[in-house]
């Protein structure tokens, strides 16, 4: 869907798919359609480093929520650029980092670390390592002003699924076989985005639509 709540793809998925998987599907159709934005949101179901580096390689932000809060919500700053850590008290970790299993644990320097061993709850026997996951580093690139008001915008979503389960009879397949329920799926879209339309124009026949964020959601 995109900032003017007008649904423009749509996937069909088996009961036993992961949805998350299906994301660089459906984006790969707003590029075949030519329809540029800035960014992508989606609920925390689509948290994974695979989706992020999809969607950074589009040239687009990724809001997505993470699916479980990690070390960023406490003051560390990733430098993309410079690949180095900063704790919340300005200790960089800038040498003596590993690579490891789905990301890179951080060694920061212990005599700067030992002036503030009554406060840093990292601090441990001489040494302060901090491992970050490949996830959380690309998070904290799409860290933003705009953060939280498109996670606000997946909630358009939402309320479009609503209204088609309410009133264009979604909820339930009308028929067996795929192919059939895409028809469904796909006729039932087309009606709610033409009720949009015709609300869009009636408030401002000048309106041009909006394809700043694209907003994800899968039922």
């Amino acid at each position: 869907m995109d900032a003017s709540d007008i649904v423009i793809s749509v996937d069909i998925l088996n009961g036993n798919e992961n949805e998350s998987m299906d994301l660089p599907n459906i984006l790969k159709k707003e590029e075949i359609k030519g329809i540029k934005g800035n960014a992508v949101t989606a609920d925390s179901l689509y948290d994974s480093a695979r989706n992020r580096e999809f969607i950074h390689e589009l040239g687009l932000k990724a809001y997505i929520p993470p699916r479980i809060k990690e070390r960023d919500e406490e003051g560390f700053v990733y430098d993309k650029d410079k690949d180095i850590i900063t704790c919340p008290y300005g200790n960089i970790a800038r040498s003596g980092k590993s690579r490891q299993e789905n990301g890179t644990l951080y060694n920061f320097n212990p005599k700067i670390c030992r002036a503030y061993i009554n406060k840093c709850k990292w601090y441990r026997k001489d040494r302060c390592r901090l491992f970050v996951s490949d996830d959380l580093k690309l998070r904290t690139i799409d860290r933003d002003d705009y953060y939280n008001e498109a996670l606000m915008k997946r909630k358009d979503v939402e309320r479009k699924f609503r209204e088609g389960k309410l009133w264009h009879e979604l909820r339930r397949a009308r028929y067996r076989g795929k192919w059939r329920i895409t028809i469904q799926v796909l006729l039932t879209f087309i009606v709610l985005n033409i009720k949009r339309m015709v609300k869009i124009l009636k408030e401002n026949p000048n309106k041009v639509p909006n394809y700043g964020t694209l907003a994800l959601e899968m039922g």
